[in-house]
């Protein structure tokens, strides 16, 4: 889960208070650095500013160069160069780096570390290689090396500081032997016993107790940590600080809801977390992603800074620190500064510069923990209160929604994925579809302003999904959330979701004893909107590996529950399937726009019918942004339904329909649209997650219109399939197919590759509609659903795109 470092000059060097006559030359090098830290020359000579903004694409292909990298500096006795006294340090570093990249445990290299660990270190004695080993094994096998990483957190705990006013810290080694902790040893040895307790080893109460003191004690007035107690303020060192805090708390804490006996009380008083809070405003006044900020000037270690600035972002469920989009910037930064040759990077400090499979490694920590796509992010709604008093509203349960991407996380295969807050104060729609659940929970109420509002509502009509519950029995949340659901889709009521919706077994199965209500509101192409009237946050708050096993039977099964009830959500939400981390987001910022007609620019009409004509608001004006792109053409689409019947019809020369249910048009609608195929004009539609009602409809309505012709299948060497209209070659897709679910199991799909399916109708060798009984539209408006047999967002993107080419071009 955590990397190493040294934050003063070496990665794997000495403390201030070792003395053994071989660790010299290191001492040296440490001291040299120390006396230099406040010269940022120094420290940032050699980093580039600016180059080519990043891009997913970008990012991986920097990991996958850096990957290289490492594999050709592996020795051939499965290790890598090692520094003096910590033995095993940089090849568990390496390793940590290597698996959080993509390489899979099983991969030569990783075994052959793995044996070069057994074999030629066993239980390393010093604090930085032994806290690296608990996690190289807790990330590679927990299973199988479960019994060393107990063993090897015993040690941990045991070399931990006892006394003094240094009580709480770890140094080097053992600190019988005199010599007092570090700030940079004592954040590792954090890192390493919360994984080991994740893995199932037991750390006392004692172990944290003291360390989470001592952290408290030594933050500096202005929020900031140094490398020693009361020493300036470090970027790299506030972050261990941050870090620390947020470990130790969960550890200690009761948390926001609390088991007695076999009762659960879902809200009680909530600690401050102040020192967390004064952590991160400090970094977020001194954030660079150029040097290792420090108090009177830049210190080294960059890298080590970085990747620090990396765990406290993904720990806090921070998009932003301060005002800086940190990983981001901090990507970019990697990216234009990584050897286009070796693929390896060089950071500041001596170990960042004379040992590249150290930098390299910090490098694509960062890179590779920090884009973990964002599975659901928490909606701040309420305004800042008087600090030093109880949490906010939206924020009664706070490690509810961690715990829970926890709890998924290894039911998805162990997909990585991490959460975020988002403050409804500052955030756009476009921050918005960041995250592909909002979840919103609250107690006291529900205030959001007229343009929150529209935010939220166009979030959701772009294929985001909400995701809400009243905490603590809210009855004002509870009013207030369903007035603004009347008023946001005031013809989409919230509604009883009933026990065959697939929502209650999306993932899976969840006993009817234990059950929530859940209510929802079908917006879009699915339900986008699910509410639970009472608290689920709680459960999620209470699922914490280390208590559950104390809690009686009924407990737990409630916990259980609970947690189930929000992964089949989320799994529903997102079909498992998240977005990469940097994707940009396009956001049809034309709903509900009521400009009239653009001049230049060619009207795609929407046609008004009864069978869910505008169930996906945003698809069409996705769909004709493709196609524009493609032909340096301003394509639009009406902001209005269109009635068939319509007078000016003929302003529109391509029509769009698609829906859900059945429908049938008048004679006099019937009328118009033959009139107006037989004219020159042209009709696209689909069926909304290959809706059969609708398919049928649609069917039946071009027969009863064109009596001599049929719709029939398109054969593939039509040119609507090709590039022939400056197009995309589409004659082989991915489709998303529903599986039928099996007893006890939850929802799934699979993609399969194959020829789209188009029915067309032709009137005197004229090709005048195309009709895609499969999905188009639920696909193109960035929603995932495990229900929806249809095509995967990029194909449909090419299909519509090359059949708005085509009808535009004849």
């Amino acid at each position: 889960m955590s990397t190493n470092s040294r934050d003063a000059a070496s990665l794997f060097s000495i403390s201030e208070k070792l003395t053994q006559f071989a660790y010299a030359p290191l001492a040296i090098v440490a001291i040299a650095a120390t006396l230099s830290i406040n010269l940022p020359s120094a420290a940032a000579q050699h980093v580039r500013r600016g180059g080519q903004a990043v891009t997913p694409q970008l990012v991986n292909e920097s990991i996958s160069r850096g990957i290289n990298f490492l594999r050709k500096q592996q020795q051939p006795d499965g290790g890598w160069a090692e520094y003096p006294g910590q033995p095993g340090g940089v090849t568990s570093l390496v390793m940590l780096a290597m698996i959080e990249s993509g390489v899979d445990p099983d991969d030569p290299a990783i075994v052959k570390a793995l044996g070069y660990l057994e074999a030629k270190i066993g239980q390393p004695e010093h604090t930085y290689a032994l806290s690296l080993q608990i996690m190289a094994y807790g990330l590679a096998d927990p299973v199988g090396r479960k019994a060393k990483i107990v063993a090897d957190a015993q040690k941990l705990s045991g070399i931990q500081i006892r006394g003094g006013d240094r009580s709480g810290m770890w140094t080097y080694s053992d600190p019988r032997g005199g010599g007092g902790g570090d700030n940079s040893n004592t954040q590792f040895a954090i890192l390493a016993l919360d994984e080991a307790a994740h893995v199932g080893a037991k750390v006392d109460e004692p172990t944290w107790r003291v360390s989470h003191d001592y952290w408290e004690k030594a933050q500096n007035p202005n929020g900031s940590w140094g490398y020693l107690p009361n020493s300036p303020g470090r970027g790299s060192m506030t972050a261990a600080g941050i870090s620390s805090m947020i470990i130790t708390t969960k550890r200690l804490a009761e948390g926001d809801a609390v088991v007695n006996g076999e009762s659960i009380q879902c809200c009680g008083q909530q600690t401050p977390n102040d020192a967390i809070e004064d952590g991160y405003n400090w970094l977020g006044r001194n954030f660079t992603v150029y040097t290792n900020p420090a108090d009177g000037g830049d210190s080294l270690n960059l890298l080590y800074y970085l990747y620090a600035v990396e765990r406290v972002g993904r720990l806090g469920g921070r998009r932003f620190i301060g005002d800086h989009d940190w990983y981001r910037e901090g990507a970019e930064m990697l990216v234009n500064n990584q050897d286009s040759l070796s693929g390896s990077w060089r950071g500041t400090g001596n170990a960042e510069v004379s040992h590249p499979a150290v930098a390299t490694s910090l490098a694509l920590l960062f890179l590779a923990k920090g884009r973990r796509p964002v599975l659901i992010a928490k909606y701040k709604h309420d305004a800042d209160g008087p600090r030093r008093t109880v949490s906010h509203d939206w924020n009664r349960h706070r490690s509810d929604i961690a715990n829970l991407t926890h709890f998924i996380e290894p039911r998805w295969g162990n997909q990585r994925m991490t959460w975020q807050v988002i403050d409804a104060k500052h955030a756009t729609t476009e921050d918005l579809l960041q995250t592909p659940v909002l979840w919103i929970s609250g107690s006291d109420g529900l205030k959001l302003t007229a343009e929150q509002e529209k935010s939220l509502k166009l979030y959701i009509e772009q294929g985001g999904f909400v995701f809400a519950e009243a905490a603590c029995g809210g009855a004002q949340f509870d009013a207030d959330f369903r007035a603004l659901m009347k008023r946001l889709f005031p013809e989409a009521p919230l509604r009883l979701l009933p026990p065959d919706h697939p929502i209650w077994f999306a993932e899976a199965p969840v006993e009817a004893e234990y059950a929530k209500p859940l209510l929802g509101i079908d917006a879009c192409c699915r339900t986008s909107v699910v509410y639970c009237p009472e608290d689920l946050g709680c459960f999620w708050e209470l699922n914490r590996s280390e208590a559950v096993a104390k809690y009686p039977e009924k407990v737990r099964a409630r916990i259980e529950a609970g947690n189930l009830i929000g992964a089949n959500v989320l799994a529903y939400a997102t079909g498992r399937k998240l977005k990469e981390k940097l994707q940009e987001v396009e956001i049809d910022d034309s709903l509900g726009v009521e400009d009239g007609q653009t001049r230049n620019t060619l009207i795609v009409g929407k046609v008004r019918h009864t069978g869910g004509a505008d169930d996906a608001p945003a698809a069409l004006s996705n769909m004709v942004k493709v196609a524009g792109r493609q032909l340096d053409f301003r394509f639009d689409a009406s902001p209005h339904l269109i009635p068939a019947s319509n007078e000016k019809l003929y302003e529109f020369p391509i029509l769009f329909m698609h829906g859900r249910r059945d429908f049938k048009f008048t004679p006099k609608e019937r009328t118009a649209i033959y009139d107006h195929l037989n004219r020159g004009g042209f009709l696209f539609a689909d069926a909304i997650c290959a809706s059969v009602p609708f398919t049928t409809a649609f069917r039946r309505e071009m027969k009863m219109m064109f009596p001599d012709a049929e719709l029939k299948e398109i054969p593939l060497d039509h040119p609507i399939f090709s590039e022939a209209y400056n197009g995309f070659d589409i004659t082989t897709v991915s489709v998303n197919d529903p599986q039928e679910r099996q007893e006890g199991e939850g929802l799934q799909a699979t993609q399969t590759r194959q020829s789209p399916k188009l029915e067309g109708l032709w009137i005197d060798d004229r090709l005048v509609a195309v009709f895609s009984p499969l999905d188009l539209s639920c696909a193109m408006e960035n929603g995932s659903s495990l229900q929806c047999e249809g095509y995967i967002r990029e194909d449909a993107a090419r299909i519509a795109a090359n059949i708005l080419l085509y009808a535009m071009q004849q």
